[in-house]
């Protein structure tokens, strides 16, 4: 691939790779990401790149190296910023993440947003006992997660507010 572009690079990266619950091509949800963080105020270029790229090191044999090679520092950097590589317990892991996290620059954030809100939409509809730990798991981190986009941020917090009442209401009946 001569100079590829990030949505290009992701594509072929993440090919065969199929999504959760719907089995649609993975492209799809990099291509919702993206889509969000287009829709922000002030969106850069690189952020882009980093929405369409959010998943590659940590779903692919994509290198942070070759990221870097192919599309610069700051854009690997923001991947990087983006990639879980905590281990231990989910609870564990998602504790040091949202550490990670907390310190990642806004704009990285505005990405994160931007995923979160993709992945809820789609595990609230198709999954809603997990949904219960990842609503919580969002109200956590967004306590710690708030440089982003501040529509896109105030979107998700709406978002997870309502998605816990409606998952609150269904088990509690």
């Amino acid at each position: 691939m001569d100079d590829p572009t990030a949505m290009q690079f992701a594509m072929e990266k993440h090919t065969g790779q199929l999504r959760r619950y719907t089995n649609e091509p993975y492209w799809g949800h990099l291509a919702e990401v993206a889509g969000i963080v287009a829709m922000t105020q002030n969106v850069l270029p690189l952020q882009l790149q980093v929405a369409w790229l959010h998943d590659t090191i940590e779903d692919t044999a994509t290198t942070f190296g070759e990221l870097c090679d192919t599309f610069g520092p700051v854009v690997a950097g923001g991947v990087q910023w983006l990639t879980d590589v905590e281990e231990g317990s989910r609870k564990t892991r998602k504790a040091s993440a949202s550490v990670r996290l907390s310190k990642a620059p806004g704009w990285i954030q505005t990405v994160k947003l931007a995923d979160g809100l993709s992945n809820l939409r789609s595990i609230l509809v198709h999954d809603k006992k997990f949904a219960k730990v990842y609503v919580q798991e969002w109200q956590d981190l967004l306590n710690v997660m708030n440089k982003g986009d501040p529509t896109l941020y105030a979107m998700i917090c709406r978002e997870v507010r309502q998605a816990g009442a409606i998952l609150d209401m269904e088990y509690n009946d």
